[in-house]
């Protein structure tokens, strides 16, 4: 079926056909007639599926179809997401799918002065897209108002509980009128999942669209395995052998993710870097600037995991193995978006191979190994530019001083 045989508004289906969206993915096509006729959901589906769009394409039109020129007032649907890059994500989407159409959507989130949106609710919008610390804020001043909700959606639900907002999803059911459309979509589903759908809703109606592999079959992902001492020589081989791809790298800590960054400035790479500690700002400036291709290296820390579509990123590389195996699915769910096709590596060292385990446990089956013999590996950690360097310059170099553009670090040789 085409999009074009939908019963949807003029105004959505134009807008579909300029972004080139001919047919609905399966997860889009099993959602939404059951969205359509007011049903609760339970949707499960691999990352890059489509997921948003099974939503927001639905809601778009069911909310333009009772709107009349004259907006009424309050809001009508409630997105909750975990992170701000997410809820700016989703509400683009929202503004996109929904552009010439009556709806109005917003998003909402801390790290950034509430005063612009104060005065844009005070205007009035249809569908808030939010993070729950900044809505809770919010709704506690006033400024948020959800009689009139007639639709919750939660993305990324199983995020939501691993982050602790069940006390938070609990406490905004409170405040919403009890007759309501609402709906879960999460990538990965376990039993707390399951149950809080079960509590919240009535006869909900699960969707899933998942293989036993949750890795998508668009990611060819494999292992291999180097010393955690050797992981930089082998990331700046990588770069250095694709020089045109974007290369999304995942450590595990914030410090790690500096560090990673120096390594590869000291080489001669650009790079930037993105972590929670970073304002909300750097991390939008460090996002854009990756997605818009100007620097094609993004070192990031599992905040940049969950959800968020980047255009085009040719590899994922697993620098860290995840802590929580269920991230490794959402990781390498950052390429072969859609219908492309994506690369995914993971450097594993000895002491990470009880988390490797942990994953193949998981996702159900062994990652792909790629065996390196002893002159291939030696090639790799002999021919890189870092061993050639002097010391007493790799020395000072790792004293970084901070630029705020880009998130990227100057050396003090570089001043």
């Amino acid at each position: 079926m085409r999009f074009s045989q939908y019963h949807f508004v003029d105004e959505i289906k134009q807008n579909l056909d300029k972004l080139g969206f001919k047919k609905p993915t399966d997860i889009q096509y099993k959602c939404i007639p059951n969205i359509l006729r007011g049903e609760d959901l339970l949707a499960i589906a691999q990352t890059g599926t489509g997921k948003t769009a099974a939503f927001a394409i639905p809601v778009l039109h069911i909310l333009h179809s009772k709107l009349n020129n004259k907006r009424e007032d309050g809001i009508k649907c409630i997105v909750m997401v975990p992170t701000r890059e997410l809820a700016i994500q989703i509400n683009e989407v929202f503004q996109i799918l929904g552009k010439n159409t009556r709806v109005s959507s917003f998003s909402v989130f801390g790290g950034v002065e509430q005063g612009p949106q104060i005065a844009k609710l005070e205007k009035g919008i249809d569908i808030l897209v939010t993070t729950p610390g900044r809505m809770f804020d919010l709704v506690s001043q006033g400024f948020i108002k959800l009689n009139r909700v007639e639709m919750l959606v939660l993305d990324e639900a199983d995020h939501m509980l691993a982050l602790g907002f069940i006390k938070d999803i609990r406490d905004l059911i409170r405040f919403l009128p009890k007759k309501r459309q609402t709906l879960f979509f999460s990538a990965t589903i376990d039993d707390e999942i399951k149950d809080l759908a079960y509590s919240l809703v009535k006869n909900p109606i699960r969707i899933q669209v998942s293989p036993k592999d949750p890795v998508s079959k668009n990611v060819d992902h494999s292992v291999i395995f180097v010393n955690m001492d050797d992981k930089r020589f082998f990331l700046e081989r990588m770069v250095n052998e694709n020089p045109e791809s974007k290369i999304l790298v995942f450590v595990r800590t914030k410090v790690r993710c500096e560090r990673v960054q120096a390594a590869m400035e000291r080489v001669g790479i650009i790079s930037i870097f993105m972590h929670g500690g970073q304002e909300q700002q750097d991390r939008l400036s460090v996002l854009n600037t990756f997605k818009q291709g100007i620097v094609r290296l993004l070192i990031a820390t599992d905040v940049s995991a969950r959800g968020i579509d980047i255009p085009d990123v040719d590899y994922v590389v697993n620098y860290d193995l995840p802590e929580h195996p269920e991230n490794y699915v959402h990781r390498v769910g950052r390429t072969g978006r859609g219908r492309k096709k994506g690369m995914a590596y993971s450097f594993c060292d000895e002491s990470e191979k009880e988390q490797l385990l942990a994953i193949e446990d998981y996702i159900g089956k062994k990652v792909k190994v790629i065996t390196l013999g002893k002159d291939d590996y030696k090639e790799i950690t002999d021919l890189t530019l870092e061993k050639k360097m002097d010391l007493k310059q790799i020395l000072q170099e790792l004293t970084p001083i901070p630029n705020k553009r880009y998130g990227v670090k100057k050396s003090k040789l570089n001043k």
